[in-house]
C-alpha cells in the first residue's frame, strides 16, 4: 500500500512538473522599427507573422523624413530602422555624432530621372532646371546618374563613396540649373522643373516606378547595387541582439524576395 501510494505521489509530481514546463510561455519581445512608408514599411509587414511565431511583436513606426528615424534609434526610442543606405548612414554619423551601424543589406532602389516639363532626355533644352536631392550621398548619386546619361561630367575622382555637390560638376554643356531640395519634395515639383532625379522610395510614394516611368535609371551592373543597398540599422552594440537577428533573417528570406520581385516591378530589387 505504501509503495503504491509512493508511486502515485511520484507520478503526480512528474505530471505537475511536466504541466508547469508545458504551460510556461516565452515572454513576448516587442521590436520597434522605424521605416519609410514605401517600400520599407510594406516589406516589414510581410514578416510580422513570422516573427510572432518566435515571440517577437514587430511594431512598425512610419517616418516621412531621413533624420528622425536615426535620431530615434540613437536615443533608444526605436530598436532599429530600415530606410537608408550605408553612405547616407556614414554621413549622418559624422555630422550628428551618432553611433549607428548596419546589420545587413536588404534591397536596392534604382535612382531614376523622371520627366517634368521635358518628356525625354534628347529634348532637354539648354538652361533646363533639374531637381536633385540636397543631402550628401543622394546628391552624389543623382549627379552620377546625370553623368551616366552624358548630361554632365564630374571632376575626376568623384565616385559612389563621395559626398559630391553641384560644385563638383566639371563640364555642363547644357548649362543645367540645379534645384537642390529635400528628397521627399522631389515628386511634388515635377510640374515646375524639366526633370527630377528621385530616390526610389519617394518615387514609389509619388506614384512613379523606376521600371516603367523613369527616362533613365542607375546601371544595375555598376557598384550602386552594393553601395546604395538599403540596410537594417541599429545602435552600435545591438547588432547581435537575438530579436534583431531574427528580424534580419526574416527580411532576407525567400518569401520576402518573392514579395519584392512580384510587387515592385524592378523599382525595388532584393540584394541578399
Amino acid at each position: 500500500m505504501k509503495k503504491t501510494l509512493a508511486l502515485v505521489l511520484a507520478l503526480a509530481l512528474c505530471l505537475s512538473v511536466l504541466a508547469g514546463c508545458g504551460g510556461s510561455k516565452k515572454e513576448e519581445v516587442t521590436l520597434k522599427v522605424g521605416a519609410s512608408p514605401t517600400p520599407h514599411a510594406e516589406i516589414l509587414k510581410q514578416v510580422v507573422d513570422t516573427l510572432a511565431k518566435d515571440g517577437i511583436k514587430l511594431e512598425i513606426v512610419e517616418y516621412t523624413d531621413y533624420v528622425q528615424p536615426n535620431l530615434a534609434v540613437e536615443s533608444g526610442d526605436l530598436d532599429a530602422n530600415y530606410f537608408q543606405h550605408t553612405p547616407y548612414l556614414n554621413t549622418f554619423n559624422a555630422e550628428n555624432d551618432t553611433h549607428l551601424v548596419s546589420v545587413g543589406l536588404i534591397h536596392y532602389e534604382p535612382f531614376g530621372i523622371y520627366p517634368g516639363k521635358t518628356a525625354s532626355l534628347d529634348a532637354l533644352p539648354d538652361g533646363a532646371t533639374i531637381a536633385i536631392p540636397n543631402d550628401g550621398s543622394n546628391e552624389t548619386r543623382a549627379l552620377l546618374l546625370l553623368q551616366q546619361e552624358g548630361l554632365i561630367t564630374l571632376k575626376e575622382g568623384v565616385d559612389a563613396a563621395s559626398n559630391a555637390t553641384v560644385f563638383d560638376v566639371e563640364d555642363n554643356p547644357h548649362n543645367i540649373q540645379f534645384e537642390e531640395m529635400e528628397a521627399a519634395q522631389l515628386t511634388n515639383v515635377l510640374a515646375d522643373v524639366n526633370l527630377a532625379v528621385i530616390n526610389g522610395n519617394y518615387a514609389l510614394q509619388g506614384g512613379l516606378n523606376a521600371g516603367t516611368d523613369a527616362l533613365a535609371v542607375e546601371d544595375a551592373s555598376g557598384d550602386g547595387a552594393q553601395t546604395y543597398a538599403n540596410i537594417l540599422c541599429v545602435k552600435e552594440g545591438n547588432e547581435n541582439n537575438e530579436a534583431i537577428q531574427a528580424l534580419l533573417k526574416a527580411l532576407q528570406s525567400d518569401a520576402v524576395k518573392s514579395y519584392i520581385d512580384e510587387t515592385y516591378n524592378g523599382a525595388v530589387v532584393a540584394i541578399f
